[in-house]
């Protein structure tokens, strides 16, 4: 019985996977496979001591690759069913990538404003906020990153990472390690089938500042 229960879950979590990646490309939102834990290490890529773990595509060629063609899809995910889906930036939309505390705060923020928050997912210790993409004149004012970059560095707005073009995040469900899961807050799309995505800048202003605060030493 336990090993009926085991099958299931597993075929679950394998139809999960595709599904999503063909729910975001029904969307317009370009997908592409990624890494996933192993089943006796983080990853199931070849580095030793990957530094982004179960949370980057399977190949370099991932730019190139990403589509939202169904049939490339299906063929994908039916020959690695449990690849972690992988959502370019830059294109579409961008993300903005704060710690979990942070996120939490600003959605508070923007609630009580009445900024409208767009889609939001729970990625480990980070929220990720989705939002309108810059131009690529707009991108020189800015910084694009991916998850391995360190937000600490980035003096002007601590704890932020901001993907756009070049970038790429994980999309739910995408499994991590230890268990854990990318989760939808918000997610990308109401009743109609609609995707709203925020102004940037508004957003921002909100984000860097729950940042700041979050990351700012304690008395």
């Amino acid at each position: 019985m336990a090993d009926v229960l085991y099958r299931r879950k597993r075929r679950h979590a394998t139809d999960s996977m595709l599904e999503s990646a063909l729910r975001y490309a029904r969307l317009g939102w370009p997908v592409v496979r990624g890494a996933s834990p192993g089943e006796d290490r983080a990853c199931t890529c070849d580095r030793m001591g990957c530094p982004d773990p179960a949370a980057h595509p399977v190949t370099a060629a991932w730019g190139v690759e990403a589509s939202t063609d169904t049939e490339t899809i299906r063929r994908w995910w039916t020959a690695a069913p449990h690849a972690n889906v992988v959502l370019p930036t830059g294109r579409v939309f961008d993300v903005l990538d704060v710690p979990r505390e942070a996120g939490v705060m600003a959605l508070a923020r923007m609630g009580r404003a009445g900024i409208p928050a767009g889609p939001v997912a729970a990625m480990g210790s980070r929220y990720l906020f989705f939002v309108a993409t810059r131009s690529s004149v707009d991108e020189e004012e800015w910084w694009s990153c991916h998850l391995d970059c360190v937000p600490e560095a980035v003096e002007e707005m601590p704890g932020l990472r901001w993907h756009c073009r070049d970038s790429f995040v994980l999309g739910a469900p995408s499994a991590l390690p230890f268990d854990d899961r990318v989760t939808w807050i918000r997610t990308p799309s109401d009743s109609e089938g609609s995707v709203l995505l925020p102004d940037p800048i508004a957003v921002l202003d909100i984000l860097s500042d729950a940042s700041e605060e979050f990351s700012a030493p304690r008395p």
